[in-house]
């Protein structure tokens, strides 16, 4: 088996993947701000990440996964305040959700969910040996790093740090020594939430928190640090500053891996556009399995535009998928194993890893698993005994748990009974269709539709899939 390699945001090029420790793999993720139900753009970093880490434990690494919730935030603070509630009322409901919607998209559970509001004593400390190293500087109980103490400030999101003082819209602040510096610690205003600091009461910026949670949850220095696209700069960019200058070493993250973004009518999906889908409305349907193969069908680096017909067609791809996955309805013959089967599961096998290997390339991955799909239910539909079929069925299905797929048949359809002869008759029509026997092939297509079963013709061929109400 090939070795992994990563494109890693920073140098802008895949690298061979080697981890600090060898055979442990730290990665750390940023979360969500939980002030509003979670959108489809955070789904898909969810499962982008889920199946780095599956793949990653696949090929034998023990991965220790963070994922923190910044639940203090001025958004948070404001719309507590709309609701009549506590801010922690508001943020523990959402995480809450969070983690079911989680489940829901059979994302595994992080080994740790730090919050930044059971983190404070870190980031205290922190922000102090910051100070102390002459990297960040008090004002009336207020903390900013200074940028230009750092000098490779700008490597990640490849900036120049005068570019940005000259074309950059700052909040102008006579307290700090350049416009450009950033906050690591806030001092409270009335009404809001705080804490204790020795620079007053107040709450701690938004960077430094993940600066603190890594270095506490994964010994400083990670592996791989990911998220979406759109934490490039600034967040993750004064990440690296803050780590780099408080541990004293480089990288802070060996990896800088970015999923790109959901767009939606040709602009990115974000709740302050109010042009997103909700996480939950599409769990309501029952279509979160298919929601993750759209995420897979899709290069996690490129962004994805979503559509409904996008995600229909998934849920089609799907069901063709659990079809060949079902175990038969009775019990196994004694039939040989299919030759021809079996050598395609072996090179699908192969196509999956060097695929995967190569960044996480899910949609090759993918289109292995619907090549063998394929071949499973056409042999069902030429009759082939279950035991012939066998080996080649469990490798799909062994394939498919390695990316998080759940192929168990969907509620109502038959284990493996019916379906094969649906395939038949499908290919039947297609020759048919060939053969410009139209009537025929009008029948055939006529009395599937009276059994539930849907037909679409496209350029590669006629797909199935069974009515929902």
């Amino acid at each position: 088996m090939s070795s992994i390699v990563v494109y890693n945001t920073q140098s802008r090029r895949k690298e061979p993947f080697v981890t600090i420790e060898p055979g442990k793999v730290r990665m750390y993720v940023c979360g969500v701000t939980p002030y509003d139900s979670a959108h489809i753009g955070h789904g898909m970093s969810l499962i982008v990440f889920d199946v780095i880490r599956r793949y990653l434990t696949h090929r034998g690494y023990e991965v220790r996964h963070i994922q923190n919730f910044t639940d203090i935030d001025d958004k948070i603070i404001n719309r507590a305040n709309q609701e009549g509630i506590a801010a922690d009322d508001l943020t523990e409901g959402l995480i809450s959700a969070w983690h079911e919607e989680s489940a829901a998209l059979n994302v595994l559970p992080a080994t740790a969910y730090p919050r930044a509001t059971r983190e404070i004593g870190p980031i205290i400390e922190m922000i102090e040996g910051l100070i102390a190293s002459g990297h960040a500087y008090p004002v009336d109980g207020d903390v900013y790093f200074r940028v230009r103490a750092f000098p490779g400030y700008g490597k990640l999101s490849n900036r120049n740090v005068d570019d940005l003082r000259a074309g950059a819209r700052i909040e102008v602040d006579e307290r700090k020594d350049d416009p450009l510096d950033f906050a690591l610690w806030k001092a409270a205003k009335p009404g809001e939430p705080s804490w204790p600091s020795p620079w007053g009461a107040g709450r701690p910026g938004w960077h430094i928190e993940c600066s603190a949670m890594s270095s506490t949850y994964l010994d400083g220095q990670v592996d791989i640090h990911g998220g979406g696209g759109d934490l490039i700069f600034p967040h993750h960019e004064n990440e690296i500053a803050q780590s780099e200058a408080y541990l004293g070493a480089e990288p802070f993250a060996r990896y800088w891996v970015h999923n790109g973004l959901v767009r939606s009518g040709g602009e990115k999906m974000s709740k302050s556009l109010g042009n997103f889908v909700r996480i939950n409305a599409i769990l309501e349907r029952g279509l979160g399995p298919a929601f993750r193969l759209m995420i897979l069908q899709s290069q996690y680096r490129v962004p994805l535009t979503y559509s409904e017909d996008g995600l229909l067609a998934a849920e089609r791809g799907l069901d063709r998928l659990r079809t060949a996955a079902a175990p038969a309805a009775a019990g196994l013959d004694e039939a040989p194993p299919d030759a021809g089967l079996c050598q395609l599961a072996s090179t699908v096998d192969h196509r999956f890893h060097e695929a995967m290997d190569d960044d996480f390339t899910a949609p090759v991955a993918v289109a292995a698993l619907f090549d063998l799909g394929t071949a499973i239910n056409r042999a069902r539909g030429e009759g082939k005994a279950a035991a012939a079929i066998e080996p080649a069925r469990l490798k799909l299905v062994e394939l498919a748990e390695v990316l998080g797929l759940d192929l168990t048949p969907a509620a109502g359809v038959a284990g493996g009974g019916d379906a094969p002869f649906i395939d038949l008759l499908v290919r039947v029509r297609s020759e048919l269709r060939t053969a410009k026997q139209w009537q025929l092939s009008d029948l055939i297509r006529d009395e599937l539709s009276n059994l539930e079963i849907e037909l679409e013709d496209t350029p590669a061929g006629s797909n199935w899939t069974r009515r929902t109400t």
